[in-house]
């Protein structure tokens, strides 16, 4: 790998590209098992459904029941050695939770992803009838959106793995985060997204000279393409055979939010959904916290938005069905356009278990929730954080949300990335001249 210079992270030398394990080849854990678990601190990987161990692999997916792979910890452990102290001390990133992440130190990425701001927002709480809003912006992200958090992780992963180039599927963000992280780290990127993406997702990606490469259908069919591909070449693919480590960079949020309201958890937190990662992360971070005794036990409702043009999700909850029909995603919020969710099933179990709901909102309504947050709170958000906004009012309108609840929004990226979904026309420009100005002001500002 090149040097990435002074920008946060170490260098390593150039690894041969990596040999995943054979879980099966043996019954016990070997001297390279045991390394691992040291190095990145986790015991582990196990299956959501069956609940088989594995050893630490760039892999994603149970070899038994074809479940999905976790990172496990030894919480008991952790707790003798983490504090709030300890924490308050670490670094203004993600990485003041390492201990709870999978976080080899020599090889770990930062370029300054977490630590945004939670912010009061009490313009928009009046509006909406809410006696305490906060939002969450992780539009303050190096690459302005919450995907830094996971690519942070994910590279990591690949890097204390020996890959030297990381790919992944993608709908604009995360095509972002990986782009920029890979070149500020030396390695190379491959990524691929669905035609049609908006023009400022496109270009904040091919600006950091990776490969970018357009395929016509939708975010399914290019996901099922890396699938594909990473059977086949010797990459890191985060959303795909690094995805437990990927994931875990979500819990982060759940992590901040409570450090920042001196280590207690809202009532509620309202997020988008799209594969359903983030809401299960968010939900793990809170359980996370009590486990290891750095917050006061209080399990917040988690609440999920998605814009009706691709809602399974949402359809799943309304009709109270375990199962998450796929479908065809039609909907401005291309960020969330994902018909055939990996943890759908999950999320719903999450919204459940914590007295929250997912809501689909219509598809006017997502540029109503971005124009809401702007004139209210000075904010603009892409059209993710609209259906998160639109989202928290429906959830309030329908009595989802109590109006006395303590509430935080998460707004995951920024506005300048969707401008299509806001595009307006502006009236022509006018002479230079005060009596043109004072002409085009009357019967308005005053």
């Amino acid at each position: 790998m090149s040097s990435p210079g002074s920008i946060g992270v170490t260098t390593t030398q150039a690894a041969e590209p990596p040999v995943v394990q054979d879980v099966f080849s043996r019954s016990v854990k070997t001297a390279s098992d045991e390394a691992l678990c040291r190095d990145f601190g986790i015991t582990g990987l196990a299956c959501r459904e069956c609940g088989r161990e594995h050893p630490i692999a760039p892999e994603h997916c149970c070899r038994f029941c074809f479940g999905p792979l976790e990172v496990v910890y030894d919480y008991g452990e952790i707790k003798k050695n983490v504090s709030r102290e300890a924490i308050a001390a670490g670094p203004p990133s993600i990485w003041r939770y390492s201990a709870l992440l999978p976080s080899p130190a020599a090889h770990r990425v930062d370029l300054g992803a977490g630590w945004t701001r939670l912010r009061e927002a009490p313009r928009l709480a009046a509006e909406l009838g809410l006696k305490k809003l906060w939002l969450k912006n992780d539009a303050l992200n190096p690459t302005h959106s919450f995907k830094d958090r996971v690519v942070s992780v994910a590279l990591t992963a690949a890097r204390a793995f020996g890959f030297e180039t990381v790919a992944c599927a993608s709908t604009g963000n995360l095509a972002n985060s990986v782009a920029g992280h890979a070149t500020a780290t030396g390695l190379r990127s491959v990524v691929l997204i669905p035609a049609g993406l908006e023009r400022g997702k496109r270009l904040a990606t091919a600006i950091y000279g990776g490969t970018l490469i357009e395929i016509d259908g939708s975010y399914d069919d290019v996901n099922r393409l890396c699938a594909e591909l990473a059977s086949e070449r010797p990459w890191a693919f985060v959303n795909v055979n690094l995805r437990p480590f990927y994931a875990e960079g979500s819990k982060t949020v759940a992590f901040e939010i409570a450090e920042q309201l001196d280590w207690r958890a809202p009532d509620a937190v309202v997020c988008p959904v799209a594969s359903g990662a983030l809401l299960t992360k968010i939900d793990r971070g809170f359980k996370e916290l009590d486990s290891v005794g750095l917050m006061r036990e209080h399990k917040p409702k988690i609440f999920g938005g998605q814009a009706e043009g691709c809602s399974p999700v949402a359809k799943a909850f309304r009709d109270g069905s375990e199962d998450v029909t796929p479908v065809k995603p039609d909907t401005v919020a291309r960020s969330l356009a994902i018909g055939n969710p990996a943890d759908g099933y999950y999320a719903l179990r999450a919204v459940r278990a914590s007295g929250g709901a997912v809501t689909a909102v219509p598809e006017p309504a997502v540029a109503e929730g971005i124009r809401l947050l702007a004139r209210t709170e000075g904010l603009f958000t892409e059209s993710a954080g609209g259906v998160t906004i639109s989202a928290l009012e429906q959830l309030v309108r329908d009595r989802r949300i109590d109006p006395g609840e303590e509430t935080v929004a998460v707004i995951t990226g920024l506005g300048l990335k969707t401008l299509e979904v806001v595009e307006q026309r502006f009236a022509e420009a006018i002479p230079a001249s005060l009596g043109a100005v004072n002409e085009r002001l009357e019967g308005g500002l005053v």
